[in-house]
């Protein structure tokens, strides 16, 4: 059975961190592109990071461009976003993804919430 599941969200200050783990089973990240989406309620759903192996570089959306950062375990198959100087206006439930040409795989997500 193919699954992701995410982990790591919770409720933290503006100004704190957070790191949002994604472990995968049934399948190897290696063979995909990974990706990192956010949907806050009443908003559309916008891509935050994504991973290529054909580089091995990550990209991120310009609204965290400069405090999110990823990183990953191969052993452990599990990818990783670091969230640093975090914002109200980055609450949101947060999602992994996984595609190749022929699947393309999400998680349940996990809930971020920035408050004071």
């Amino acid at each position: 059975e193919v699954q992701l599941v995410e982990s790591g969200g919770g409720l933290v200050q503006p100004g704190g961190s957070l790191r949002l783990s994604c472990a995968g089973s049934g399948f190897t990240f290696g063979d995909y592109a990974i990706g990192w989406f956010r949907q806050a309620p009443g908003k559309e759903r916008e891509g935050v990071s994504c991973f290529s192996g054909s580089d091995g570089r990550s990209y991120f959306a310009d609204s965290v461009k400069g405090r999110f950062s990823s990183s990953n375990d191969n052993v452990k198959n599990t990818v990783y976003l670091q969230m640093n100087s975090l914002k109200p206006e980055d609450t949101a439930v947060y999602y992994c993804n996984a595609v190749n040409s022929w699947y393309d795989y999400w998680g349940p997500g996990t809930q971020v919430t920035v408050s004071s």
